[in-house]
């Protein structure tokens, strides 16, 4: 995620990239894990906006749900899983996809229990989504993953109900947070809480009032 942070310092934003142990622990535990963290950078800004890549989406709802900033601003996440993966469902039974994803990359399943239903939440902030549709990823693309996709999650998966604004970009589930075109919408919904490429938000601001 370092493009991205100096792209956002670089337009005058205070930045807090967390790591956190991804394959070692479950969402809700990451989520009281970064806690602390995020309440601290909280103190000293004015608002707290969150970009997020793949898993870190639902560690972002997760947080919001459990122990929203009071200053939450607009969430932009990258390739997230809100609906599962197929990848998941095929693989999560593996001792090997256990061990290298951990509790959490099982928790990325299509089909998704009451309790992880309640952690994640409903969205009701800003969020805009951005999607990939290329694959370094042929199998899975090809074996396991229904339409568009990026070799992780399809397109339509990353989709959320209280989303508003999601757009797709020709690239990879890897690559996508290295990606100039990405990292300028990520920065401009979070300036103005819709995509440039977004044509909906466009035509509605320029209606006549």
């Amino acid at each position: 995620m370092r493009s991205l942070e100096r792209a956002f310092a670089a337009a005058g934003y205070a930045t807090l990239n967390i790591d956190y142990p991804a394959r070692q622990a479950a969402l809700g535990t990451i989520a009281g894990i970064i806690r602390s963290d995020i309440a601290t950078f909280s103190a000293r800004v004015a608002q707290v906006h969150f970009v997020t890549h793949s898993m870190g989406g639902l560690v972002a709802r997760a947080l919001i749900t459990r122990h929203r900033p009071a200053k939450l601003g607009r969430v932009v996440m990258l390739g997230p899983p809100n609906g599962g993966s197929e990848v998941a469902d095929a693989l999560r039974h593996s001792r090997l996809y256990r061990r290298f994803f951990g509790p959490a990359g099982a928790q990325l399943a299509t089909q998704r229990s009451e309790t992880l239903t309640r952690l994640v939440g409903p969205v009701d902030y800003p969020l805009g989504i951005i999607a990939a549709d290329r694959s370094l990823y042929p199998l899975e693309s090809w074996l396991l993953l229904p339409g568009p996709n990026d070799g992780r999650v399809t397109v339509a998966r990353t989709r959320v109900d209280g989303m508003s604004a999601h757009l797709t970009l020709h690239t990879t589930h890897i690559t996508m947070m290295w990606n100039h075109r990405v990292i300028r919408e990520a920065l401009h919904f979070v300036r103005e809480g819709r995509f440039a490429s977004d044509r909906a938000f466009s035509r509605e601001e320029a209606a006549p009032r």
